[in-house]
């Protein structure tokens, strides 16, 4: 099994941005424990990170055929891209969406999630280990026809 997990606009600065909110691990830790996960489920993991929707967009529709299911952090796209929404229900892979922090708690604008509406599962509020969980279910998940 093959999972592309793919973040998006400022979780490069995880860390620095807002720790109260995000925690203290920079995005080199949540790499480390991304790929550390994947190799206790024994699945392959590519790992990627964007500013820019349209490169995101671009790398899930890359995903089609290559991959087996995707593990996505939209970041603040997740409240406003539908193209993101759209990539995702286009390829039809299990997709997963996290959230470092718990979203529901946040404000009123981040209730809506676009991304949310084409996956299968949301985690949110466990911090980089949301990402564990993510992987974790996909290599769980029942192949479905």
């Amino acid at each position: 099994m093959k999972i592309l997990v793919l973040n998006g606009p400022n979780l490069n600065l995880l860390g620095v941005r807002e720790p109260g909110i995000y925690g203290t691990e920079n995005y080199a830790a949540l790499v480390a424990r991304v790929k550390s996960a994947a190799a206790r489920l024994g699945v392959e993991v590519e790992i990627r990170q964007s500013n820019h929707e349209g490169t995101l967009v671009d790398w899930i529709q890359e995903a089609r055929g290559a991959f087996d299911g995707i593990v996505i952090n939209p970041a603040a796209y997740t409240h406003t891209s539908v193209a993101i929404l759209d990539a995702l229900k286009a390829v039809a892979l299990p997709a997963v969406e996290v959230h470092i922090s718990d979203v529901k708690e946040r404000e009123p604008f981040r209730q809506i999630s676009y991304a949310g509406m084409a996956c299968e599962k949301t985690i949110m509020g466990k911090g980089l280990k949301g990402y564990e969980e993510a992987l974790e279910y996909l290599a769980n998940r029942p192949c479905q026809a």
